[in-house]
């Protein structure tokens, strides 16, 4: 057994971690009223970079987050992470006008870029083969729970309390996290000398932020708008401009020659489409409780609790099934498809019970495929570079995030209100998801290619453990 095996109190602290990076994610959706008419009397479009700053910061982010981790030390990344975090938090908390606002929700962006992918990688090196699955299997309910923390704690604070109070919590919690992990998580070898790639990290950062302001901006803007065109255009430049240095550099940021793996690539996109997939319904279900349904906030946060119940049960037995992915991730891929397309039916008559069910069967679905992906992930890298392949695959959930959310705010936009237009968005999103899983599933060539990856790869270089 290795010195450093996995222990209950460093899986639940990770986990913690991650719960709460992902809370943030989806709690200001909930806030949002409030900060309208709050003192600092922000615009439309403040109110919306309030809400993406996190987002786009956080998913640009995380693959140089990712890889930075591996190469100068995952548990460093790990408090710096949760430092930036907090410090955003007591930014936020303290904001006198929009701008101030706007910068701490970017600065705690920053630090869940770090802590994710740190806490994924830390998890990868301690587990061992023979552990992974489970070990990936909470870290995903872990995201999971993230989203169910956000929207009830979104939705408390609306209902009952300020948003700075939101905020406020933010900054002891983080601190407590951070002792957590100081005491119970061990240092894991770095994966290479400490040659830093500014160039390639400036470049793909730049990048992934550029696509990732398209996609958020494009429903308000128009996706022919000079100014979306001009992000994507940009963004695509500068990745590719991120490659071909990539390919030039003895020592790059990561070299993407790792996409040549037909697992990474299905892997990769599954993940982006089971969270294009929720993240649009977690867009619509907010505005349809509230609206349609007449849900008080602190209701509707606790309404959306069904998505959790498959997300905490099937995990557990989908890891029993973790060498053969294929029918795994495509059986959960087409709940989640199935399940949107049950869900566009629902309107004001629709008894919630009803719509509680379709909620579980996406549940479901998420819990049968995320774990297989995210574990899908790992084992298409070498172990010693987990903390890119954490990166990678988080970067595909929160871009895919961002896609159904501009999806379903697109096909919403094209109707006179949200009870006519709301049916006709999940109906695009859901059969997009069912699209997308036929290629993962395609993609999958040989389910025995990703259970021999499993056995990890030789590190050519390993430092010291400090």
């Amino acid at each position: 057994m290795p010195a450093h095996a996995l222990k209950r109190p460093t899986l639940l602290a990770l986990c913690a971690c991650v719960l709460v990076a992902q809370s943030m994610v989806a709690a200001v959706n909930l806030l949002i009223p409030q900060l309208s008419s709050s003192g600092l009397h922000p615009s439309h479009t403040e109110i919306l970079w309030t809400v993406d700053a996190y987002v786009i910061v956080f998913a640009g982010l995380l693959i140089p987050a990712g890889a930075l981790g591996d190469r100068y030390g995952r548990k460093g990344a790990l408090l710096t992470g949760l430092a930036l975090f907090a410090a955003g938090a007591a930014t936020s908390a303290l904001a006198q006008d929009p701008a101030l606002l706007i910068a701490g929700r970017g600065l705690s962006g920053a630090g869940a870029a770090l802590i994710t992918p740190a806490t994924m990688s830390i998890l990868v090196q301690l587990a061992g083969p023979e552990r992974r699955a489970q070990a990936m299997a909470s870290w995903t309910l872990a995201m999971g729970l993230g989203g169910l923390a956000g929207n009830l704690g979104g939705g408390l604070a609306g209902q009952f309390l300020s948003w700075r109070a939101l905020f406020a919590a933010m900054v002891p919690l983080a601190a407590v996290l951070a002792v957590a992990v100081a005491v119970t998580t061990p240092r894991t070898a770095r994966s290479a000398p400490a040659r830093p790639d500014p160039v390639g990290t400036l470049l793909l950062t730049a990048g992934l932020v550029a696509v990732l302001f398209g996609i958020i901006e494009g429903p308000d803007h128009g996706w022919t708008s000079v100014r979306i065109l001009t992000a994507f255009g940009t963004g695509v430049l500068l990745v590719a401009a991120f490659t071909g240095h990539a390919l030039r550099s003895r020592a790059p940021l990561f070299d993407p020659r790792v996409f040549r793996s037909g697992g990474l690539r299905a892997t990769t996109l599954g993940l982006a489409t089971g969270f294009f997939g929720l993240f649009a319904l977690f867009f619509v279900n907010s505005q349809y409780l509230q609206e349609v349904k007449g849900f008080e906030p602190a209701v509707t946060g606790v309404a959306i609790v069904p998505l959790i119940v498959g997300m905490a049960l099937v995990p557990k037995f989908a890891a029993r099934w973790s060498a053969r992915p294929r029918p795994v991730v495509g059986t959960g891929l087409a709940l989640i498809g199935l399940g949107l397309l049950a869900a566009s039916t629902a309107d004001a008559h629709t008894p919630y019970a009803l719509y509680a069910c379709w909620l579980l069967v996406i549940s479901a679905g998420t819990g049968l495929a995320m774990p297989a992906l995210t574990l899908g992930v790992v084992l298409s890298l070498p172990t010693h570079q987990a903390g890119l392949g954490s990166g990678l695959g988080t970067s595909a959930r929160e871009t895919g995030a961002a896609l159904g959310v501009a999806v379903a705010g697109t096909a919403l936009a094209g109707h006179a209100d949200f009870a006519h237009g709301m049916g006709p968005a999940l109906r695009v999103v859901g059969v997009t998801v069912l699209v997308a899983t036929a290629v993962v599933v395609t993609g999958y060539r040989d389910s025995g290619r990703t259970a021999r990856a499993a056995s990890p790869a030789p590190v050519t270089v390993e430092e010291p453990v400090a």
